[in-house]
């Protein structure tokens, strides 16, 4: 653990060398200021109440637009496996949502939701996808001797799910579910920075970005950073624990 730690340390710091070092080079703060003046602009961040509102709301909207991804690709991919019209319907929107960059669907749905509601929404439909098509190729990879055989011992189309299926897919759904997180994290984000709700990350970062307070912006894009990693960690550690649970 101690040899990970200094590790880890010794990586950040090389990295803000090189960071130190372009900003030397460069020497223009409008650009890239240097780690110190980002750390002055974080802590002037950091006195204001607006800050940590704005950084509470935007991990509300975003990990609200995830779980709602989560529950809707969880049951729409079940829905997809168990009827295959359903399946055929509800495939071409899944590659569109799929093939259709971010940015497209943050300028149209500008015009569908309240500056408050469309990371939520952005955050949902980056999520969504994933965990649909990752459920239904979960299940359709699952050996039919094992639904056969449990249909012969007359087991109900519910024990079924729980009990066999359940299983199989957990692994491969609580993975992607880690990935998605990262997309609706950044898609949310950026969903902000268009829409501009009131007290959000987003926000703050387009308006620091038109006062051409490059500390800020690059302070800002830190806690986004960090925030980011702080809940994968947060959700690899839960994941961790429910597949050793499984095993135990």
């Amino acid at each position: 653990m101690i040899k990970k730690i200094l590790k880890g340390a010794a990586i950040l710091l090389l990295w803000l060398l090189i960071w130190q070092a372009a900003a030397m080079i460069i020497n223009d703060i409008f650009l890239i200021p240097t780690p110190l003046e980002t750390l002055k602009a974080l802590f002037v961040l950091g006195q204001t109440g607006q800050f940590y509102l704005a950084v509470l709301k935007s991990l509300l909207r975003i990990i609200l637009g995830f779980t709602l991804g989560v529950l809707v690709g969880f049951l729409g991919g079940v829905a997809a496996d168990k009827f295959s019209l359903f399946n055929d319907i509800t495939s071409p929107a899944i590659q569109v949502i799929k093939a259709v960059p971010v940015a497209s669907f943050i300028i149209l749905a500008f015009f569908w939701f309240k500056s408050d509601e469309l990371p939520i929404f952005i955050a949902f439909l980056m999520v969504l996808p994933m965990v649909w098509s990752a459920t239904l190729s979960a299940l359709s990879g699952i050996d039919k001797k094992y639904i056969e055989m449990a249909r012969v011992y007359k087991l109900s189309t519910a024990r079924i799910f729980f009990k066999i299926k359940m299983p199989f897919i957990t692994p491969t759904l609580l993975t992607t579910c880690l990935t998605a997180l990262g997309f609706a994290w950044k898609s949310g984000i950026a969903a902000e920075i268009i829409c501009r709700p009131q007290m959000a990350l987003g926000t703050l970062l387009n308006d620091h970005k038109n006062y051409f307070d490059m500390p800020s912006v690059f302070a800002l894009t830190v806690v986004v950073a960090v925030l980011s990693i702080i809940l994968e960690i947060v959700l690899k550690q839960a994941v961790r624990r429910v597949l050793n649970d499984k095993h135990q």
